[in-house]
């Protein structure tokens, strides 16, 4: 899948959202990708998975064994990762502010995982559910995202594969341009600000 199709997949399905924005991260920004409005579809989402799986080589595509995403953004692209790798797929969440496995899930001590998000802005998402699924016994070997919105600059400590890179400036709450601070800014993540 060529970049400009994968962007024409989040115009088709009104995830590429212009407003002011408060990120998960704290930045601000004038740009957000809804990415559960371009998973609505199960097709659009199967597509974006396969060709998201496309990107890992192919030797460290045969190794996973289980796919992990963080609740909730990442748990239909993760779904949809373990379908095009053929592995099962779970995802860790955050009852008490920290993620972990629930619901029966478990991985086995070694058993190689992919960690899948949907978008990666500064990694903190990725980071801590690479801890959590560490913690339960997993090895991450590599790490990949619908969406890289740090413009390659982000370290999640293992092989990371984005389907597509965008680079849509972000600002902290102290420098933000006039046409934002003049306006409200809405947060349409699922993380609680830190």
């Amino acid at each position: 899948m060529l970049e400009d199709e994968i962007l024409s997949e989040f115009r088709a399905s009104q995830a590429l959202l212009e407003g002011h924005f408060l990120l998960s991260s704290g930045r601000h920004s004038a740009h957000y990708l809804q990415c559960a409005r371009v998973l609505m579809d199960p097709m659009r989402a199967s597509r974006l998975a396969a060709a998201t799986a496309q990107k890992i080589p192919r030797e460290l595509r045969q190794q996973i064994q289980k796919v992990v995403a963080p609740a909730m953004g990442g748990v239909i692209i993760g779904h949809e990762m373990g379908r095009a790798l053929g592995v099962e797929a779970m995802f860790v969440e955050r009852p008490t502010g920290t993620f972990e496995l629930r619901r029966g899930f478990s991985l086995n001590p070694g058993e190689k995982v992919l960690m899948v998000e949907d978008v990666v802005t500064t990694g903190l998402s990725s980071r801590e559910a690479i801890k959590a699924i560490e913690e339960a016994g997993g090895v991450v070997i590599a790490a990949a995202s619908l969406v890289d919105r740090s413009a390659g600059s982000v370290d999640l400590g293992v092989p990371f594969f984005p389907l597509v890179a965008l680079n849509f400036p972000t600002y902290a709450p102290d420098e933000l341009p006039p046409e934002l601070a003049a306006t409200e800014a809405v947060k349409p993540g699922s993380r609680a600000k830190p």
